[in-house]
């Protein structure tokens, strides 16, 4: 068993090793010298690397475990002591609070919860999920997810932490807000309300099947971390931050008594007054800091004294005791100078006997009385109490047998020795009794300290009266107010004061945070009898003095020119009394007992100690006196608060939330309040947390920059003597690691801005890069005062953007492995992968100006030189790819148009450097391709025509359909190349149009003269039937009329036009004159066939051989039998004719205006050449037979070119006329001669004419 002598000895010696190392790192040690374990990894390293030698010896291994385990010691000593101060400013802040104003920031996402976004928008696009939505929000779910969701640069962000759910959101509703814009309208249907549906739906998506309605019972600290934060929360969230066990935390409140006010704010007096102690150290023996300037030293010290009156001003400025009874007592105003600094009678306020008058509450309960016995027991008697100079109260009435109350009566009063009088009545029955009669009464004297549970009492009791043993039970509560730190009796000797030794009431009284005041008090008084302020005095245990009678435990108040004895009857009493007094005297000596100090410090060396003595056994009995006795003025603040702010940016960036560096509002409230409190200055705590966010950013956490602009313009505005925090001194290591910092941030922007698409992917954090690019302007500038000039931060931005290109194309290059592909591949593998690689530089382009361009709105030109050179280095593997293509092949087309189709709408990238090097790569293949294809189509109608069978195909025969189709496509391909230079495109629609013009030229003469030469073979009988061959020929023309609206028009209004409308006429004007040939070529055709039909009827005519042998054969042959008459097959042979053919023009010529045409035409000289056969027969009578053959042939032929649409005017002109009269006489003479003849044929109009 350890001897316990031995035990002290090794840890008092451990406490000055601890304190000589605390020193060592305030004196000038390394900023990180005693860093954290999880911020060291050097020293694994290092020792994994010793462990790792060939012939490691045991002794120095030995050596570097004991190593480690007292570094290890060291930075769990120095966390519990910085725990101490934290647990201080936490239990009683008085500089900070807790802002409310702080952007609420976001959940973050996590790889794992990615990974089931991934997996439900994937099952949405799958059809897995029961969410109804249409086409359109599905196509751009698809694009979300493959573009956005899958992306790498998505997975990195939320990897480092920067990325919330409410990110994802955005970026979706940016996206669907381009494609609902671009939608058309829809009646009733707005395009706000589509948005809402899409995000409602994407909401439905992104929660998938949680089940909301589970939260847990308690939140995690995390969690809350981003509300207004309790004590309690505030220390279990710096437990976590420094590792403080939860027991050690209770040692430490305990020992502390963090949850005594006074205590704390004894404590910060002490601190304060220490901090003003060293400032005049500092000022006596000339040990400053090194300055700039040699002048800043005498300002160093006000600053020192300034900032340390202004936080006495902020105490004084707290109430005495928070949620108390109101205590209305003077403010004392003091000297902001020198009252703080100097401890003198001169200098005090004096405090008269009025400013410290107390206001009591005081409860009665009277509960029961016994022994009485002098009253009959069904006699009434009450009780009444009063305090004496108040009211007075009664109990309700109760039965001598029974009497019971429990009656409560509340006084106020200002006496802190009151007296209480309780008296017992019966009501008299006596006629002539003016007053009740009193049984008994009782007297007490309470003070605050009195036991408050009910006691008997005995009642004094009149004389004679048989009540001898007559007690009451009552309780008598009196409050303490918050004022009244302690109150009882003692023994005191004074030479200003109390000059007598006697036994008095004492009260020590808190006027304000800075005034005490031990008064002295008598019976029923309410101002003291004597009072002292304690300002200036030295409370500490004394010996007794034997010639003082009463008091067995003394100590005393010293002052310059004035000593206070005091003495009281117990030991503990003496205890809470100095106690008390030492908070109130802010002295910074602690006073111990004798016993205790023996027990501390057996060899009686002095222990500087703040710790009470009810909690030294227990403090050291765990470790922490040390900690809780420590001085805070004589440790690096500095040091500890980079340790602690380290500490706290770990946690925060570890947490639950994207807070991008900024800290919670508790966080911030302590840290402040550390500050402030222990005297961090700005610019060190600046310069600090520019350094953890720089290091951070740089280990890939996502910081916002604004949180740096604030932080650096801070040090800066510092650094240059603009005095933000009121501070006007500048050490020399405060510049000095101010210039480091600017330069290391610099180059950390620089980077940023270089890697603006992984920094900022998709634009977030949003406004980020914008801010950026904001803070680099700060950084490059001289000073606080003086502007940069824009073209060097222009010229800064365009170099970081150039980086940007090749880091930009040698990933995207990485991504696609084009690499590997261009080495090895054949030429059409080559072309495939650079097209490939086309569309992924197009979407790097589009999403640069989608989510970036913004932040480069003040110099859009660098974004576009970006763009061309990101685009050169493509075209270094676009060339490649090209030269190994065979020679006319026209694969290479399609990745023209796609980066042309990219480039042309782009204002700064249409035309540039690029632009021009692709098209002068293409107007060669593109001339030789056009060329190429004219000799073919040429060659094409040449061989088509000579084979042509004339078979209808669409809208004409094989040849002209393949003509038409590739003289469009040609030209359709042309058209979708978008040529951007204004000329040469101009002179490729030229030739086009041009070439057309002449093939369709070619192509309807050959037509025209094929038509002619198949006409020619038809014979001219009634059996004629248009060839379906010539219809179709007869279509080819009508095609090509409506082709050279298409094929053959220029388009634009240049000088050229009028020329070239001139040149298109003359195509129009002989497409029309075919037209009109072939019209009149088929209407002799089949007139000719008319022709032959009246040729057959002229052989009856009058007077002819051929008519009188038939006349005479028929009158002859009649006498004997019955012959028949000549019948109606030649005009019923000449209408089908005329039917069949009407028909088949109608159904297979495509165009009706020419078939209109036609018909008129083929009427009109029907109706001429009937006209001319009877007009050669103006002197003849018409035979029976030709008059009815005619009238049936104009009859029919009216009839069905009327039903084929031909008009009034052309159906009844005056050839007609002159036809229908001369039918209707030659009609009228046969029904004189021969009435039967014509067998019902008439040229009158009649229904029931058979077809």
């Amino acid at each position: 068993m350890l001897d316990p002598s031995s035990s002290e000895e090794e840890s008092d010696e451990l406490l000055e090793e601890e304190r000589r190392d605390v020193l060592v790192a305030a004196g000038g040690g390394s900023p990180r010298s005693l860093p954290p374990p999880p911020r060291d990894p050097r020293g694994r390293e290092a020792g994994a690397a010793r462990a790792a030698s060939p012939s490691p010896s045991v002794l120095s291994e030995g050596r570097e475990e004991q190593e480690r385990l007292q570094r290890e010691e060291r930075e769990k000593r120095l966390r519990l002591q910085l725990y101490v101060f934290i647990a201080r400013c936490i239990a009683h802040p008085f500089n900070a609070k807790q802002p409310t104003d702080m952007a609420r920031r976001q959940q973050k996402l996590n790889k794992q919860q990615l990974q089931t976004l991934k997996e439900r928008f994937q099952a949405f696009l799958n059809g897995e999920t029961q969410i109804v939505a249409d086409e359109a929000f599905c196509n751009a779910v698809r694009s979300y997810y493959e573009v956005f969701l899958k992306s790498d640069r998505v997975a990195r962000m939320v990897h480092s932490g920067g990325c919330s759910a409410n990110d994802f959101r955005d970026v979706f509703k940016k996206n669907i807000e381009k494609r609902v814009r671009s939608l058309p309208e829809i009646d009733g249907l707005s395009k706000e309300t589509v948005l809402s549906s899409w995000l409602a739906k994407y909401d439905a998506i992104y929660r998938g099947e949680e089940d909301f309605c589970k939260q847990p019972n308690r939140m995690a600290l995390s969690a809350v971390s981003e509300l207004i934060l309790s004590k309690e929360q505030l220390y279990e969230m710096f437990q976590q931050i420094l590792g403080i066990k939860k027991l050690e935390h209770q040692l430490i409140y305990n020992a502390c008594q963090l949850d005594n006010g006074d205590e704390q704010a004894a404590q910060i007096r002490r601190e304060l007054d220490g901090r003003l102690q060293l400032a005049e150290q500092m000022a006596r023996e000339r040990k400053f800091p090194k300055f700039v300037t040699r002048e800043m030293e005498n300002m160093y010290i006000e600053e020192l004294r300034s900032s340390v009156n202004l936080l006495m001003a902020n105490l004084e400025s707290l109430p005495v005791s928070k949620g108390g009874p109101e205590f209305k007592l003077q403010k004392l105003k003091r000297s902001q100078n020198s009252a703080f600094l100097d401890i003198g009678d001169e200098n005090e306020v004096q405090l008269s006997k009025s400013d410290v008058v107390l206001s009591f509450t005081l409860e009665i309960v009277i509960m029961e009385v016994q022994g009485l016995k002098s009253v009959a027991p069904n006699r009434i008697v009450y009780c009444t109490m009063e305090v004496e100079g108040g009211e007075k109260l009664q109990t309700d009435q109760a039965e001598a047998s029974r009497p019971q109350w429990g009656t409560q009566g509340d006084f106020t009063t200002t006496h802190p020795r009151p007296v209480v009088k309780v008296k017992l009545f019966t009501e008299s029955t006596g006629v002539l009794a003016l007053e009740d009669k009193e049984l008994g009464r009782v007297v007490l004297y309470p003070t605050s300290n009195s036991p408050k549970s009910p006691d008997l009492h005995k009642m004094i009791v009149p004389k004679n009266s048989q009540d001898s043993d007559l007690k009451i039970k009552l309780a008598v509560r009196m409050d303490k107010p918050p004022h009244m730190k302690h109150c009882g009796y003692l023994y005191a000797l004074g030479q200003k004061v109390w000059k007598r030794w006697k036994k008095r009431y004492f009260v020590l009284v808190q006027v304000s945070q800075y005034t005490f005041a031990m008064c002295s008090y008598r019976e029923k008084k309410s101002e003291p009898q004597e009072l002292m302020q304690l300002e200036g005095y030295t409370v500490d245990y004394t010996a007794p003095h034997t010639g003082l009678q009463g008091g067995r435990m003394f100590f005393n108040a010293v002052k310059e020119g004035d000593t206070v004895i005091f003495a009281s009857d117990d030991e503990q009493d003496r205890i809470l009394w100095v106690q008390a007094m030492y908070r109130a005297t802010g002295q910074s000596y602690k006073p111990v007992p004798a016993s205790q100090a023996q027990k501390i410090n057996p060899k009686g060396g002095n222990v500087d100690t703040e710790v009470s003595p009810l909690y030294t056994d227990r403090g050291q009995k765990h470790g922490m006196e040390e900690f809780i006795s420590a001085n805070p003025c004589k440790f690096d603040h500095a040091s500890l608060f980079r340790l602690l702010q380290r500490q706290t940016l770990d946690h925060r960036l570890n947490d639950s939330y994207s807070c991008l560096g900024w800290f919670s509002p508790g966080q911030v409230f302590v840290l402040d309040e550390y500050c402030a409190r222990y005297g961090v200055r700005g610019c060190h705590r600046h310069l600090c947390y520019l350094n953890e966010l720089i290091e951070h950013s740089e280990n890939g956490s996502v910081i916002d920059p604004t949180l740096l602009h604030y932080s650096f313009a801070f040090c800066a505005s510092h650094v240059h003597g603009n005095r933000p925090d009121g501070i006007g001194t500048v050490s020399v290591e405060e510049k000095e690691r101010f210039e480091e910092i600017k330069d290391r941030l610099s180059s950390l922007l620089e980077n940023q801005i270089s890697h603006f698409r992984y920094c900022f992917p998709f634009g977030r954090p949003e406004g980020a890069l914008k801010a950026t690019l904001s803070l680099l302007e700060r950084v490059l500038m001289k000073d606080i005062a003086t502007p940069i000039p824009a073209e060097e931060v222009k010229k800064v931005v365009r170099k970081c953007l150039e980086k940007a290109a090749l880091i930009n194309y040698t990933r995207l290059t990485e991504y696609a492995k084009i690499e590997e592909t261009m080495n090895q591949a054949t030429p059409a593998r080559k072309l495939e992968e650079v097209l490939h690689l086309a569309e992924l530089c197009i979407e790097v382009l589009q999403q640069n100006e989608e989510h970036h361009s913004e932040a480069f709105a003040w110099w859009p030109e660098l974004l576009a030189e970006h763009a061309e050179k990101f685009l050169s280095l493509y075209s270094v593997d676009m060339d490649s790819a090209l030269e190994a293509q065979p020679q006319d092949s026209w694969d290479s087309f399609p990745l023209f148009q796609l980066l042309n189709n990219a480039l042309r709408n782009d204002t700064f990238l249409c035309n540039g450097n690029f632009h021009k090097h692709l098209q002068e790569i293409f107007v060669p293949m593109v001339i030789r391709y056009i060329d190429l294809m004219e000799s073919s189509i040429a060659q094409s109608i040449h061989r088509g025509l000579e084979q042509e069978s004339w078979q209808p195909v669409n809208n004409g025969s094989a040849t002209s359909e393949d003509l038409f189709w590739k003289l469009d496509a040609l030209q359709m391909f042309v058209f979708d190349l978008h040529w951007p230079e204004p000329e040469f495109a101009r002179h490729l629609e030229q030739r086009l149009k041009l070439m057309a013009t002449d093939m369709i030229e070619a192509c309807v003469k050959r037509t025209r003269i094929a038509f002619e030469l198949k006409l020619q073979k038809t014979n001219k009988s009634t059996d004629l039937r248009i060839p379906f061959s010539l219809c179709t020929m007869f279509n080819v023309l009508v095609d090509a009329k409506k082709q050279t609206a298409k094929l053959c028009i220029l388009d634009g209004g240049q000088e050229f036009a009028s020329q070239w409308q001139q040149y298109h006429s003359k195509i129009d004007d002989l497409i029309e004159e075919t037209v009109k040939e072939i019209i009149s070529l088929l209407v002799s055709k089949v007139v000719s066939v008319l022709e032959g039909v009246l040729s057959k009827l002229s052989r009856y005519d009058e007077g002819t051989f051929f008519s009188s042998l038939v006349s005479f054969t028929v009158k002859a042959a009649a006498k004997y039998v019955d012959v028949p008459k000549p019948g109606m097959d030649l005009a019923d042979t000449y209408i089908m004719f005329v039917r069949q053919n009407q028909d088949i023009l109608r159904e297979k010529v495509n165009e009706e205006m020419y078939i209109e045409k036609l018909f008129d035409q083929w009427y009109s000289s029907s109706m001429k050449v009937i006209c001319l056969w009877l007009a050669d027969r103006l002197d003849l009578q018409l035979h029976i037979y030709q008059l009815k053959t005619l009238i049936k042939i104009v009859k029919k032929t009216y009839r069905d070119f009327r039903l084929q649409g031909v008009l009034e005017g052309t159906l009844n002109s005056k050839t007609y006329d002159t036809v229908h009269s001369r039918l209707t006489v030659e009609e009228a003479t046969v029904s004189v001669t021969d009435a039967g003849g014509l067998q019902g044929i008439t040229m009158k109009d009649s229904d029931e004419e058979e077809g």
